[in-house]
């Protein structure tokens, strides 16, 4: 995969996101599926939080995901996410980081081959660690499609699909 091809399919995740969160009235943002959950802002957060401290990890020449706590790697890339907070904020956010971080995606180059140290400290080139980052984003995307279902809201993939096949499935004229 190249990296234009990893920064498409980073995008393609957001998007997808995007549309999600966009679903979700802004008087729901802070739901929480259970009291020990994040609510629907607070995943949102915690997607442009990582995305950003594992980007501007990654895209530097001494990585070290060790040599600070998570919560200090967020300090360091995203201080300023915490506080925002509203839903139309939260939803430009996403787009704004996305694009910054594919900016620096792009400018790291074929340092993305370079070997780094994971958090459990297993090597793993820098390339592949953005993709487990594209993961992440992903497996917080389903989330977000539970939290909709528990508040009644149709997700947007579903909607799409349902479309879809209603589409194919009906009679030519």
């Amino acid at each position: 995969m190249s990296i234009d091809r990893l920064i498409q399919t980073w995008t393609e995740v957001r998007t997808g996101l995007i549309n999600e969160a966009s679903q979700i009235p802004e008087e729901q943002f802070s739901f929480r599926a259970t009291p020990e959950t994040r609510s629907v802002a607070e995943i949102l957060q915690h997607i442009v939080q990582t995305q950003k401290a594992l980007v501007g990890e990654a895209c530097r020449e001494d990585t070290n995901l060790t040599r600070q706590s998570f919560a200090e790697h967020i300090n360091e890339y995203a201080p300023e996410v915490a506080a925002v907070t509203d839903k139309d904020s939260l939803l430009e956010l996403l787009r704004n980081s996305i694009e910054a971080s594919a900016t620096a995606i792009r400018a790291y180059g074929d340092g993305l081959e370079q070997k780094m140290r994971r958090f459990d400290g297993k090597e793993i080139r820098k390339f592949d660690f953005l993709n487990f980052a594209i993961s992440h984003e992903m497996y917080h995307r389903g989330q977000l499609t539970v939290y909709e279902r528990l508040l009644g809201v149709e997700p947007a993939l579903t909607q799409y699909f349902n479309k879809r096949f209603a589409t194919a499935a009906a009679p030519n004229d």
